[in-house]
């Protein structure tokens, strides 16, 4: 067959090539915070509810989301369910950008396989199906997903999270004078060994008070690169998350256990310009010897959050 100019040979095209999806997908302003690789539709579940599997890459090395143990950080499975959310909003259901979304559950549950690291990055796969699907004047106001976790190919973890979309006009009546601007100064942090870090600036539990156990003020750096990659005008629900699992780390006296749970429930706003308290209620070991912890934040003695962190020590 003649080579015709200008038409590329079968045997000469590239594959397929993986890159991360568009940052704007997932509220992220570096690229280097984007985990998420791709999409597609696997049309609608066994109740006719839309189905989506997305594919992840979760990196070897990385300056926050980084463990020396042998497994990975588990938050980067919760950071990648809550960018599944934003990507499917804009990508799948039209949701316009500048649109905010507010996160009233986010959770997930692993066996430690997923988290175990190799040579490579981590490559998974999180089927995800919508529900709950609620439309006002013809768009996407809220819905939850339900994700499925494989690792080549085995399922190995499930996740579920909800959230609402708001207006840029409907946000800005709901915080009035709010602006990414209101902070308060950082207090000292707890020693990072306690958490599970093994730096000061990853920690986000402030020293506390002689003779207080197991209550901390929450630690808002706003200048860090990763939990505010973008100026925002209260905590984002990941900060609060990495709370509850420092917390949790805290409370036990078990920095290095495995985090495979976490429950988180979201009530309202956390404001930058007022002291979030964190308060952690270790439970009795389960019968796997899994430590369960119950944390919750406060603010002006109202409740903000509250996250069930799920331990497992010696998992390595």
């Amino acid at each position: 067959m003649p080579y015709v100019v200008g038409r590329p040979r079968p045997d000469l095209r590239p594959p397929q090539l993986t890159t991360t999806v568009p940052r704007e997908y997932v509220h992220r302003a570096a690229v280097s915070e984007v985990f998420l690789t791709g999409w597609r539709a696997d049309g609608g579940a066994g109740s006719g509810e839309p189905a989506f599997t997305v594919t992840a890459q979760w990196p070897r090395s990385h300056a926050l989301f980084a463990r020396e143990d042998g497994y990975q950080d588990p938050m980067l499975l919760l950071e990648s369910v809550r960018q599944i959310g934003s990507l499917l909003a804009h990508a799948e259901f039209g949701v316009p950008f500048g649109h905010q979304f507010v996160m009233s559950r986010l959770s997930a549950a692993a066996e430690p396989a997923l988290f175990a690291a190799g040579p490579t990055p981590t490559e998974t796969e999180l089927r995800t199906v919508c529900r709950d699907t609620v439309y006002r004047d013809g768009r996407l106001a809220a819905m939850r997903y339900d994700v499925t976790v494989l690792r080549d190919g085995r399922p190995l973890g499930t996740a579920t999270a909800a959230f609402q979309c708001v207006s840029p006009a409907v946000y800005r009546r709901l915080r009035g004078e709010r602006t990414p601007l209101a902070r308060r100064a950082t207090p000292p942090a707890v020693a990072p060994r306690e958490v599970g870090r093994t730096s000061a600036r990853h920690v986000v539990l402030a020293e506390p008070e002689p003779g207080v156990r197991h209550r901390w003020e929450l630690r808002v750096d706003t200048a860090h690169p990763t939990y505010f990659d973008h100026p925002v005008d209260h905590v984002p629900g990941m900060v609060l998350l990495e709370a509850a699992r420092q917390a949790a780390h805290a409370a036990t006296g078990l920095p290095d256990a495995l985090v495979l749970g976490v429950r988180g429930t979201f009530e309202r706003y956390a404001e930058l310009d007022l002291p979030c308290w964190i308060e952690a209620r270790p439970e009795p070991a389960g019968a796997d010897g899994d430590m369960p912890v119950r944390v919750t934040g406060t603010q002006q003695r109202r409740t903000v959050f509250t996250a069930d962190v799920t331990l497992r020590p010696g998992a390595r």
